[in-house]
């Protein structure tokens, strides 16, 4: 476990430095958006000194990753406000709509893989099958906008987009839950479909055990063990597909927080960003292994 702690902790410095030296290498002056290219070279020089900018890349990364030891994102540069404050409304928003969204996508998913294991070549299973491929195939970029034509604008059900209201959250949290649902729902239904007749089972039903029961209590522990992975591996994609769906949506989370310091040149708060969703990665991947162990005897005996 410490070994795989240390790393994951590699794993982010590498990120961190891989995107510090991208961000400073394209082109783009924070100076010049913020003052604009009638600003006199005096004024620019003196602003880029104020900021840092004018020290050689390494001494600028030195002193991030100083920061960053100390729980310190620094300041952003276009209003000079604390990292931090921007960070937590924008991570408890983005973390608010990717639970949402992977709760409905473990829901529906779960029960359509179940459904379509258990009518195997029926029409319910055909259905479920080509509704999964339909969803999994569009790209949030379009799927998102498709959803506001049919949802908002048509019916007029949900807002289209914004933070106003209980239901704002409903259609960028099904947008991303869609993708998600359609894996879940493939995951389950091939794992149900091998559990099915296995030996567990046929000596569950000789016992006298009902159909729903055996699917709880028998067939649903072992098709949980392969899914943990997966949904681990899909929770952080869920942080990653956010950025464009949180965009599309204008939901004031991480995604968008990201995309607007990106256009403007915020450096730090770039870097903040990808370092909270690169972190949000490590820190699932571990409490995948933590609950391999948990529910998967074998590991626990390998570890003991």
């Amino acid at each position: 476990m410490f070994k795989l702690l240390l790393t994951s902790i590699c794993q982010v410095l590498g990120i961190f430095v891989i995107t510090f030296l991208i961000l400073h290498l394209i082109p783009g002056d924070p100076v010049m958006v913020m003052m604009g290219e009638s600003a006199s070279l005096a004024d620019q020089e003196k602003l880029r000194n104020e900021l840092g900018l004018d020290k050689p890349i390494i001494v600028q990364m030195a002193n991030s990753i100083s920061q960053l030891t100390q729980g310190n994102f620094g300041n952003s540069i276009l209003t000079n406000m604390p990292i931090k404050e921007q960070l937590f409304d924008a991570i408890k928003n983005t973390y608010l709509l990717a639970t949402l969204a992977l709760c409905i996508a473990l829901f529906f998913g779960f029960v359509g893989g179940i459904l379509a294991a258990k009518f195997e070549g029926r029409l319910i299973d055909r259905c479920i099958i080509n509704l999964s491929l339909f969803f999994i195939s569009i790209p949030h970029f379009f799927l998102g906008p498709l959803l506001i034509l049919v949802m908002s604008i048509y019916l007029g059900w949900l807002p289209v987009s914004g933070m106003e209201g209980k239901y704002a959250i409903i259609l960028p949290a099904i947008t991303l839950a869609l993708g998600l649902l359609a894996v879940i729902i493939k995951m389950t239904r091939n794992c149900m479909i091998e559990i099915i007749n296995s030996d567990v089972v046929r000596t569950a039903r000789a016992k006298g055990l009902g159909e729903f029961g055996i699917t709880l209590h028998h067939m649903f522990r072992l098709v949980l063990i392969p899914l943990i992975t997966l949904i681990g591996m899909q929770f952080g994609s869920l942080l990653s597909g956010a950025v464009i769906t949180e965009t599309l949506f204008n939901w004031d989370g991480l995604g968008k927080l990201l995309i607007t310091s990106i256009q403007t040149r915020d450096y730090p708060v770039t870097q903040a960003c990808i370092l909270i969703i690169a972190s949000s990665y490590v820190l699932i991947n571990l409490l995948t292994e933590i609950a391999y162990r948990f529910f998967d005897p074998r590991m626990r005996h390998q570890s003991s």
